[in-house]
This record gives structure tokens, sequence and C-alpha cells, in this order.
């Protein structure tokens, strides 16, 4: 909203932006005054392009310049967000991101005003660390914004969620169903593609086989405990399904693992392990990098 009444001074001005050279004021919902170029605003965004051109002004190019009428506009944004877009607007240093719901905000601002620049340089920190932190927060940003490999990168980082947890829903919710059911799709193929690669016969022949024997004796051996390991393993995928948590010290203490692990031919006179646990961790871990990664 634009005022072109006698103008009414804010309740203080903002430090980084109070320049008397300065022919516009922005006002913040919280009352604070942002003095900008009316220049910079024009040839930055495009909202204040058609904000100022000659025949939609609502106070024409007359009072533009005019440091004893600078027309005074008042956005709906709080100080943080607006303070963070005009920095980049104008070019100057702009402070570490506090959060991604700073970030979304400021987003939002960028686009209501149509300023490529600040949109840039948020799509450049986008994938710091602590954005990747929240994946799926940042998976619902980047597919709103057709950010394609930053809405990859994002994908790959939610692997380590359970997307059917209760505390995920209001996010999920924020997602269009395409791209919903594109990352479930993912979550989806990694466990069944896993389950897939263990169940093999030709991958995991001392477990899988129909009747494998005793490599030492003859003996038949009985499956059951690498069914029960594949079983957990599954679910694990289920839970997880960045599959970290395969083959490392969490899985070393998994009852199935160890009882997989400690099986032997039942034979008196034999007692040969029945699995290779090296070769047989190893095999799983290759059977993990096979697995699709993101959207």
């Amino acid at each position: 909203m634009i005022s072109t009444k006698p103008r009414k001074e804010p309740r203080a001005y903002h430090p980084q932006f109070n320049s008397p050279d300065a022919d516009v004021v922005l006002v913040s919902s919280e009352e604070t005054g942002y003095r900008v170029p009316h220049f910079t605003l024009r040839s930055t965004c495009g909202y204040f392009r058609g904000l100022f051109s000659g025949h939609n002004s609502s106070f024409g190019h007359s009072m533009l310049g005019d440091k004893s009428s600078s027309p005074i506009i008042d956005v709906d944004e709080k100080n943080k967000v607006l303070t963070k877009v005009l920095s980049m607007v104008c070019g100057l240093h702009t402070e570490n991101w506090e959060s991604i719901d700073e970030a979304d905000d400021a987003i939002h601002l960028a686009q209501k005003w149509d300023a490529p620049g600040p949109l840039s340089i948020i799509r450049g920190a986008i994938t710091a660390p602590m954005f990747l932190a929240d994946p799926l927060r940042l998976y619902a940003i980047t597919t709103r914004l057709g950010w394609g490999e930053e809405l990859m990168l994002a994908s790959i980082q939610t692997l380590t969620l359970d997307l059917y947890a209760e505390e995920n829903r209001p996010t999920l919710e924020k997602i269009s169903s395409t791209r919903l059911m594109a990352l479930f799709r993912l979550h989806r193929d990694r466990r069944d593609r896993f389950k897939a690669l263990i169940d093999s016969d030709g991958l995991f022949d001392a477990g899988n086989a129909e009747r494998y024997r005793c490599p030492g004796c003859g003996e038949e051996m009985n499956n059951h405990t690498w069914r029960e390991l594949k079983a957990r393993m599954f679910m694990e995928m289920d839970r997880r399904p960045l599959g970290d948590t395969l083959c490392g010290l969490e899985m070393e203490d998994w009852p199935e693992s160890i009882a997989c692990w400690e099986a032997k031919c039942q034979k008196i006179d034999c007692g040969r392990l029945n699995y290779n646990k090296l070769s047989t961790l190893r095999d799983i871990k290759n059977c993990l990098g096979r697995l699709p990664s993101h959207v």
C-alpha cells in the first residue's frame, strides 16, 4: 500500500537503510522505516518497476527524488525478512541464515517483488548443511520453485527419514501430489529393489539356494538364520531407506546378525560356519550401491 499523504515518520529507521540520499521509504509491519533509492528498487524488482512507471504510479515521478515528500510504502513483512531481502537487493553483505524458515520467508518476499537477484543468491545457499539438516522441508521448497539439482540433493537427504512418521505429516502436506508420489516411490523402490537383490540366488547362493549343501561335508544347510536377517534388513530399509545402518556397528548388535554369523553346519564332525561374514557384508554393501538414490 502506498501513501501519498504528508509524510508520517516511521517509529524508527533501520541503521543500514537510513541514507538521506534515498528517496523511497519502505515501512515494515513492525513500523521500522527503510530508506531505499527508487532506482535500486526499479532495477532489481519487477514489482517496483511497474509501481514506479509513469502511467501506473499513484504518486508519479514528481515525488521521486523529493526528499521532503518521499513516497511511503507499507509492506507486510517483519524487520528480519525485509532486512535480509533488501540487503540482497542493495548488494550489501548478508549475514548467515539462521533457519530454513527465514530462507523460505525471504523466498516468498523475493517472489512477491519479482526479484530474481535475491532468488539466485538464496538458491546458491540453499544446499548448505543447515538446510540439508531439514531435508523434507528443503524438498518442499525446491519442488515448489522447480530447482532441479537442489531438489535431487534434498531427495537424497530424505532417505534417512521414515516418511510415515507422524512428525513428517505437516511438511508432506505442503508438497504437490506429483512430487510427493515421486518421493514415496524413491523410498519404496529402494526398499523393494534391495529385497529383490538379497533374495537372489546368484548373489547369495549360500543363503537363498533351495538346497545348498555345506562345502565342507555336503550336509544340507538350514538357512533360517539368513532368512531372519533378511527380514530384519527389509524392515530397516523400510524405516530408513538410505541403508546406512546396514553393515555397520548397529547391525553388529542385532540378534539376527549374531545368530546368522554364528550359524554352523549341524553335522557333529564338521561345524563349518554357514556364511562368510566379510564377503556377505561386502555383497550387501554392493546391493545398496545399486539402488536409485534420488527422484
